[in-house]
């Protein structure tokens, strides 16, 4: 042995056995040695015997909780850290240094000799001053661990909490071992330190939550439930980072201690947001606490330092179903309300300022309403916001349920409008064409935020006000045509100048439909430009011309594709899309020139297929213009038409035409 005495480091010649401290030492330091009075250099902890030997036993933690120990990896002293030199001290003085680890092994030394000492036959009466003694001194120990954990948040000295935790995983073991004997244990076996370390825990995270120790520093306008549940979350924030960053590292890896702490506080945030839910809430406290659950505590979660750290598949939610439902449907219903009291607002302040006789903003020559985007906004605002508030975006579409009514509300609104006909009328509606556009760009373009069923309801709510729109601004222009629509169809129509006096008309009423969107402008024009090409075919087949030869029929072929080609250069000028107007009048003219009857057929058959709402009586109408067809051909012909209808199955045709054409 070396000549240091009890504090020396172990040499090369001294012997296992003759180390104090060490299982199998044959050395016992007594247990009524005087404790060391303990001072500090700054950076080590001086122990300073009664004899005026000095014994350095580690280092002095860091003064800040967080930050992390670097001589300490997972729980263990890392390689070429000081291993401290504790063999020379007491149980007392190892629990003052809070060495819990190393004091524990003095008192496993003492149970295993004691107990390993008496037999089962021979009873504890001469023991009992040591057996007392032991139980004492290990309660003492396990009371002061206890209170270490218990301060594994905050201000945590690093290396004591190390130790700890040390000694409760010697102590699993201890238990263990006993499990394994068959002798009469000890009556502080089992110890079951590892279900101590948890309810310890447990009630530490509970006591954090219940009294935060990181108030807010200004409520601002929250009530005092948001107060509560908001500071609960920055603790909870606060904390789990905390663990991360600095306690973790004072365990070892497998008890997994970053997940353990996440489903404490899971546990106890849940059964506090069950208390203040159980109590009844107003909607804003109802909101606030389901974005914790939806959103601010998933997002928590989520965090980087933690994500890798925690299975938050295995916490699950932070509230059970049945009372999340309730408050959903608290939330939703809300806002709900105040969604339909917005839009009717909106629709009120428009109402008003029609009553009053005023008209629409005009922006870069258009009349524009402020209606669509602002319900937009609201819409788009509301849905977003109550997915992200209820975590579904199914739940969150339901707000818009009461929408059609309000578009209907809306449409009855530009009915009147139109009714009374009043100066600002005219104005108003092609304002109204605009919104009606962007209602239909929002449905198209951003379906999340309906469900089908609203979504299909609102769309022909749109449909009928954009065809009624179209309609009130097209009438005066259809009014002013009537004289020569008059003369389509008729002998004096194959005269050039008819059909040039009617394009000249157009040209001049256009520019009375000038005032809306572009865009709206451009579906305005094109409506137009079909009607009159209906109201040009409605004509051509009341038969008030009869082609009774083939040069009648060629000419009338010249006139109805000159007709056609005339039409569509003026409304592809005024921004037309509507090409397939020409198609059918093309097709019209063909059928006129044929003169052999499978070449009809022919012809026929492809219109039928291009616009399936071509019906019989309107075949019948077009054959009998070539009065030396026969009854037999046009039967012929109509049967094809039949044919290729029922091979489509439909009448509903993509591009609807002859539907809008009238035939007696």
């Amino acid at each position: 042995m070396c000549l240091t005495l009890r504090c020396c480091f172990p040499c090369r010649s001294c012997r296992k056995e003759d180390i104090p401290g060490r299982p199998g030492s044959r050395t016992r330091l007594s247990s009524t040695t005087m404790p060391a009075e303990t001072v500090t250099d700054g950076l080590r902890l001086i122990n300073i015997l009664p004899d005026g030997r000095w014994f350095t036993f580690g280092r002095v933690p860091r003064a800040q909780a967080g930050v992390q120990n670097p001589s300490m990896t997972d729980g263990q002293s890392s390689p070429g850290h000081e291993t401290p030199q504790i063999a020379t001290l007491t149980f007392e003085q190892r629990l003052e240094a809070q060495l819990f680890y190393e004091a524990g092994e003095l008192l496993i030394e003492r149970e295993e000799r004691l107990f390993g000492e008496i037999n089962e036959k021979e009873t504890l009466t001469h023991h009992e001053e040591e057996v007392n003694k032991l139980a004492a001194d290990h309660q003492a120990l396990k009371e002061l661990v206890l209170q270490n954990l218990s301060l594994s948040l905050g201000e945590v000295n690093l290396e004591a909490l190390t130790s700890a935790v040390k000694a409760v995983n010697q102590e699993e073991d201890q238990d263990q071992r006993w499990t394994q004997r068959s002798r009469t244990p000890p009556d502080w076996r089992p110890g079951e330190w590892r279900k101590l370390h948890n309810s310890t825990l447990r009630s530490l995270v509970k006591e954090r939550l219940e009294n935060p120790m990181t108030p807010l520093d200004d409520q601002g306008n929250m009530s005092a439930i948001q107060a509560d549940i908001c500071s609960m979350g920055r603790q909870l924030k606060e904390d789990l980072l905390s663990v991360v960053d600095v306690v973790k590292g004072c365990y070892p890896p497998e008890w997994n201690i970053s997940h353990f702490y996440a489903s404490l506080y899971h546990q106890a945030f849940s059964a506090r947001l069950r208390t203040i839910a159980d109590y009844g809430l107003g909607d804003k406290d109802c909101t606030v606490l389901l974005r914790w659950v939806n959103e601010f505590y998933p997002q928590l979660l989520q965090k980087p330092e933690l994500a890798s750290e925690i299975d938050v598949e295995a916490l699950g939610k932070l509230l059970p179903n049945d009372l999340l439902k309730n408050l959903e449907e608290q939330y939703l219903t809300k806002q709900q309300e105040d969604l339909t009291m917005y839009i009717k607002r909106i629709l009120e302040d428009e109402e008003q300022k029609w009553n009053k006789g005023e008209a629409p903003t005009r922006r870069d020559g258009c009349f524009v309403s402020p209606v669509a985007c602002d319900i937009i906004q609201v819409i788009n605002g509301t849905v977003k916001s109550a997915e992200i508030v209820v975590g579904d975006l199914h739940k969150a579409q339901s707000i818009t349920c009461q929408l059609r009514d309000l578009m209907q509300r809306y449409n009855v609104f530009q009915k009147d409008v139109m009714r009374q006909n009043k100066p600002n009328s005219r104005p108003i509606i092609k304002a109204h064409l605009d919104s009606v556009e962007q209602f239909r760009d929002v449905l198209n373009n951003n379906k999340q935020l309906f469900t089908e069923d609203v979504r299909g309801s609102l769309s022909h709510v749109l449909t009928d006000m954009k065809q009624s729109a179209h309609s009130y601004l097209l009438k005066p222009v259809h009014d002013v045509l009537k004289p020569q629509y008059r003369m389509l169809g008729t002998n004096k129509w194959l005269d050039k100048a008819v059909f040039e006096k009617l394009l000249d008309s157009i040209e001049n009423q256009i520019q009375d439909l000038c005032g809306s969107s572009e865009a709206s402008h451009q579906k305005l024009i094109g409506q137009l430009h079909q009607e009159v090409a209906q109201e040009y075919v409605k004509r051509l087949l009341k038969q008030n011309v009869k082609l009774k030869d083939k040069d009648q029929q060629l000419k009338a072929y010249g006139v109805v594709k000159n007709n056609a080609e005339s039409l569509h250069h003026l409304f592809a000028k005024m921004g037309s899309e509507k090409d397939w107007c020409t198609e059918i009048l093309t097709k019209i003219a063909e059928v006129l020139k044929l003169q052999d009857l499978p070449a009809i057929q022919m012809q026929i058959a492809s219109l039928g297929s291009a616009y399936p709402d071509l019906s019989e009586k309107h075949v019948s109408a077009l054959l009998k213009l070539k009065t030396n067809l026969t009854r037999a051909d046009r039967k012929n012909v109509k049967e094809t038409l039949l044919d290729i209808l029922g091979e489509t199955g439909s009448s509903d045709s993509p591009r609807p035409f002859f539907s809008g054409v009238q035939v007696k």
